[in-house]
């Protein structure tokens, strides 16, 4: 007989864990308190290995973690940080990075993580969100983030993970503001999880404006169990994780998260993801675990020839982030058959995720997790659709969403129902069998006359061709029609396309009002976000500057 498809396993071991923490402080709500739950997990066991930075082979184990993070938690209260300051954290993914991280939870500090690139514009406008008190990055980019405080006339400490000039050093900082606590007299500050911030997380940086998911401690307490409903084996469910993605994504903080709860190891690179490296890690420390976009498992298993890449290590494969192609999970199984290759559907404002795939329906995005209610809604009439195959507008509720967006009552209002019921702004339509199957962000649809045109449509159809390697879809404004579909086509070495080629396969798999009335251009690449989303405002901007030549 089949194991059940999610089980209680996860929960029954978190409850073990937070039953101790209330034990010995008599609050139960601490049970939701990030930071004393990572406390007593690296206390549980201080000789494991806790991260490895792939691309130095450095390590940390719980115990050399415990005395950074506890050291640097208490230079945050002697400096003057207190509950509900904001840190920015802004650097590539090496071991000092968790060290900040961490003493923020153990102290009630708001994290936010945020595009290591940014330029002084960009920064300008992240700040006069967050209005950070601390902010940590490497020194080479602390002349940026200097000009940017300044023009918005904020005093906050720049504190640099290497040795500036003229700047304070992580290390600097420790040495000036620590005192004789130790990790055993240490204790984190008290709060309400309910309530208290935890991360403040981008959203919408592909589509619009920048806004910030302001999520709790309690919306993550939850969320990060959900992961693993589907295992059985614990305190240790998976040996290594393998973090593909930079910390302002969401899939990167749960992975920090989690690894110290569940024991695994924690493997990021301060190096660039690119594909060579991922080989790298991926055939160096054989990984058990990891979250991918689409995008970058499509470029992984597409530019890589059998010798290049050994999948095999792999026990589980989560793809969330964006549309997956039908496909992608069939090419999983060919480099690695044993690999269980899941979809899981997530978002910031949701702390996690809120479907988690079915082995028996791969082409769905999952099944709903407990944790939250569901509704699909007709977008017109906000009624809602009970019956099944009937697309809609996803609405959750439950004790992972988030508070609301930092500092944005307008953007919070918009986003929530009547009775605080999350409007995702995704269509999905279920089966019969309670599998929900993602069909199109509602931001992202093209409006061609009457006509409302899904970019992801035609790409599965495009991809379909065997030379091509990536595609993305926008759409080129026009004046009597609205939107013209375009096609940015990526060819795989050895292929030759044409955009013939590409026109003639939608003709035969789509109705008229889905053809590619605005052209197909080819890219050396797709532009991507630093979480390799499709960048869909610079790729229709590159479609617009195109244009014009």
């Amino acid at each position: 007989m089949a194991p059940p498809l999610f089980n209680d396993a996860v929960h029954w071991y978190m409850a073990e864990i937070t039953s101790r923490i209330i034990a010995e402080t008599g609050i139960p709500s601490d049970r939701f308190h990030l930071g004393k739950i990572i406390l007593q997990c690296l206390r549980d066991d201080p000789n494991a290995v806790m991260q490895i930075d792939g691309a130095t082979g450095e390590s940390d184990t719980n115990a050399s973690m415990l005395e950074k993070t506890v050291k640097c938690a208490t230079c945050f209260k002697n400096y003057g940080l207190t509950k509900g300051d904001v840190m920015v954290l802004m650097a590539p993914s090496h071991l000092d990075l968790s060290v900040p991280f961490y003493a923020a939870l153990y102290t009630g500090i708001i994290i936010s993580a945020i595009d290591r690139t940014l330029g002084v514009k960009e920064l300008r406008d992240t700040f006069s969100i967050s209005e950070p008190k601390i902010i940590f990055c490497q020194s080479e980019k602390a002349p940026d983030v200097q000009v940017a405080l300044n023009e918005m006339h904020l005093n906050a400490i720049i504190v640099t993970f290497d040795k500036g000039d003229y700047l304070c050093s992580l290390s600097e900082f420790m040495d000036k503001y620590a005192d004789n606590t130790t990790v055993e007299d240490f204790r984190p500050t008290d709060f309400d999880p309910e309530e208290t911030a935890s991360f403040l997380i981008s959203t919408s940086g592909t589509t619009g404006l920048p806004k910030a998911a302001e999520v709790t401690h309690k919306n993550c307490a939850l969320s990060v169990p959900m992961f693993w409903v589907r295992s059985t084996k614990f305190p240790i469910p998976t040996r290594m994780g393998l973090i593909g993605a930079p910390l302002q994504w969401i899939t990167a903080i749960l992975n920090f998260l989690a690894a110290p709860m569940f024991r695994y190891i924690k493997r990021q690179s301060s190096l660039p993801l690119t594909q060579e490296h991922a080989y790298y890690l991926i055939n160096t420390y054989r990984p058990t675990y990891t979250i991918f976009s689409p995008t970058l498992m499509t470029s992984l298993i597409k530019g890589c020839d059998q010798n290049q890449c050994d999948f095999t290590s792999f026990e589980l494969i989560l793809l969330g982030g964006s549309a997956v192609p039908p496909s992608l999970i069939d090419d999983i199984k060919k480099v690695s058959f044993n690999t269980n290759a899941l979809n899981a559907y997530g978002m910031s404002e949701l702390a996690g995720i809120a479907l988690l795939g079915d082995p028996s329906s791969p082409a769905s995005s999952g099944k709903p997790l407990a944790c939250l209610q569901y509704r699909i809604v007709n977008i017109e009439t906000q009624e809602d659709i009970e019956e099944a195959n009937t697309p809609g507008e996803l609405w959750l509720k439950g004790p992972t969403i988030f508070k609301g967006y930092y500092k944005n009552k307008e953007a919070t209002e918009e986003a929530f129902a009547e009775d605080r019921w999350f409007k995702t702004g995704d269509m999905f339509y279920r089966d019969e069998n309670w599998n929900f199957y993602f069909t199109e962000r509602i931001k992202l649809l093209l409006k061609y006359k009457s006509y409302q045109i899904s970019p992801i449509e035609l790409e599965n159809v495009i991809r379909q061709h065997p030379g091509v390697l990536d595609v993305a879809v926008a759409g080129l404004p026009d004046p009597e029609c609205g939107e013209l579909p375009v096609a940015c086509v990526v060819v795989k070495d050895g292929h030759t396309v044409s955009p013939d080629d590409i026109k003639d396969l939608v003709k035969e798999s789509l109705s008229d009002s889905k053809q590619l009335r605005g052209g197909v251009i080819f890219l050396n690449s797709i532009p991507v976000t630093a979480t390799t989303k499709v960048h869909r405002r610079k790729l229709k901007q590159l479609v617009l500057d195109m244009e014009k030549l």
